[in-house]
């Protein structure tokens, strides 16, 4: 008997105890599969309750039921009519962004005349955000299908171009001496060595323009359009039917979850090596003198001639010497710069609202893992929810005036800096927390000793990062919730006047305004984490 006790106490338990462990462990990983659920079904209780009880209006916020209603009525077919519509548009659009990012990303890496003719007016045109260019487009285009076409090619053939173009130029250099070893010519250098190489950075472009593809297609949608996933919110909106809103946002949020992983899933395919092919980054800045001016005089001349000439109706594209004069006379009689101003000011609050949320949120998911299998999966399924799909219900729960478009502001500056400081966190070595049990830190001491100067560089490239999707969304919150005031407000006005030099003069401004902000958070990066080049 004892002889048994002690083989039961030295191997594996059977028995009643040990059916009682497997439950016991059963439990625990139960427990932490339901966990993440937990946010949205008390999100979901409260949404019950609070229709149940009448706490706000059914036109504010409809029932649960009424959203299924909505969800059976238009799903039979109305619903996906017009996001078959979306996603068409959405498709072309990516064919002609990517396609043309891919070639042009590619000249310009292989080619440094290239980069040094063309590339400096090519990042000087991105710097204008593709809301800022849709008044112009409208003008040029009308509000048809070739409006949206140009929007979405707009939008995504930047990211795509300057993720190519850093793929190319970086593994240039030691692919060419192992073409000339192989005598390979140059199509298989580009096939076999080049295309390869430019993948890993080429595939970060594509999934950048799908986010940007889609959410900027929502925001001309919601401008000018009369099918589509979002004319079928702007519709909902008017009638104060919010079941509808609702219904499109989930749909839109299913669409980008959806987006995501198949891409994720087809980026495993491709880079089936383990590591990023190996680049040589170029040093030194590229030299830029009088060439690279040569481009950009040569449009002027022919944008002066054009005009000069009569090629073009001066209505639709007026001379850039009276674009010239309308920025020096708003600058001159304070039209601009307070326009301007009040803008900037939309956009530092936004910022300080989401940017703080999202440092504090980044902080929280870091630090510990049971928020983070809380909260994470909910953030991460609301992050796939396109921007521009939330002013419908924004505008509709609070209204059109300031509170509005901070929160659409703070919105959009939320989940950049979230995703920074949580990441920046997760990356930390494990013996800075050995280190703080060491020292018996508590949680503030670890926090300002320890993990935000370890994951600086990460928050403040996530702060970057929150300052220009700032300045974004005030451009659109101004676009969506007109007002008084705001440079954007100010270029809707224009457009209904037919006062292009003054819409052009205002594009010049945003597109200024964002480089400078650009250039201002990567100054801040640069002093904050400056201990990492000493």
């Amino acid at each position: 008997m004892n002889g048994v006790l002690s083989r039961n106490r030295g191997g594996p338990l059977h028995g009643p105890f040990a059916a009682q462990g497997r439950s016991h462990r059963a439990r625990i990983l139960s427990g932490k599969r339901a966990l993440p659920w937990l946010l949205p079904a008390l999100i979901a209780l409260l949404w019950v309750v609070a229709s149940r009880q009448h706490w706000m209006s059914e036109q504010i916020l409809p029932a649960p039921s009424l959203v299924w209603q909505s969800a059976l009525e238009f799903g039979s077919g109305e619903l996906w009519g017009h996001l078959w519509i979306s996603l068409q548009r959405l498709l072309w659009g990516l064919l002609a962004g990517i396609s043309s990012g891919l070639l042009l990303g590619t000249w310009l890496g292989t080619s440094r005349h290239a980069q040094t003719l063309v590339l400096p007016t090519f990042v000087a045109l991105a710097q204008i955000p593709t809301l800022a260019w849709i008044p112009l487009f409208m003008l040029f285009f009308g509000i048809g299908e070739l409006l949206k076409l140009v929007v979405l090619v707009k939008a995504v053939v930047v990211p795509v171009t300057l993720h190519t173009l850093v793929g190319v130029r970086d593994a240039q250099p030691k692919l060419r001496e192992a073409a000339a070893a192989l005598r390979l010519p140059r199509h298989l250098l580009f096939l076999r060595l080049l295309l390869p190489a430019a993948l890993p950075a080429f595939l970060t472009g594509v999934r950048l323009a799908l986010a940007t593809g889609w959410t900027s297609l929502l925001a001309v949608e919601l401008l000018a359009s009369s099918e589509g996933i979002g004319y079928l919110m702007v519709w909902g909106r008017q009638l104060f039917m919010l079941d509808l809103v609702l219904l499109c946002i989930l749909v839109i949020g299913l669409v980008g979850a959806l987006l995501e992983r198949g891409f994720s899933t087809l980026e495993k395919r491709l880079l089936y090596w383990p590591q990023p092919a190996t680049g040589e980054q170029q040093r030194g800045p590229i030299p830029r003198g009088w060439q690279s001016l040569l481009l950009p005089a040569a449009l002027l001349a022919l944008w002066q001639a054009s005009n000069s000439f009569g090629w073009v109706d001066p209505n639709i594209l007026t001379s850039p010497l009276n674009v010239l004069h309308t920025l020096f006379s708003g600058l001159a009689d304070g039209s601009l710069p307070e326009a301007m101003l009040l803008s900037l000011q939309r956009t530092l609050t936004g910022l300080l609202l989401g940017g703080g949320a999202g440092l504090l949120s980044g902080l929280l998911l870091g630090l510990s893992h049971h928020a983070e299998r809380l909260f994470g999966p909910s953030f991460s399924a609301l992050r796939q929810v396109a921007l521009f799909a939330w002013v419908p219900l924004l505008t509709a729960w609070f209204g059109l005036g300031e509170g509005a478009k901070n929160v659409f502001v703070g919105l959009a500056a939320f989940f950049p800096l979230l995703i920074a400081t949580q990441r920046g966190i997760a990356s930390l070595s494990p013996q800075l927390g050995e280190a703080a049990r060491t020292l018996r830190l508590n949680l503030w001491q670890r926090l300002r000793l320890l993990v935000l100067p370890g994951a600086a560089p990460a928050i403040f490239a996530g702060l970057r990062l929150s300052l220009i999707y700032a300045w974004l969304g005030t451009i659109g919150a101004e676009y969506f919730m007109p007002s008084d005031g705001g440079i954007a407000s100010l270029m809707i006005g224009a457009q209904q006047l037919f006062r292009m030099d003054q819409v052009m003069a205002a594009m010049v401004l945003i597109g200024l305004v964002g480089a400078l902000l650009g250039a201002l958070g990567q100054r801040l990066e640069s002093r904050a984490t400056r201990w990492r080049t000493a």
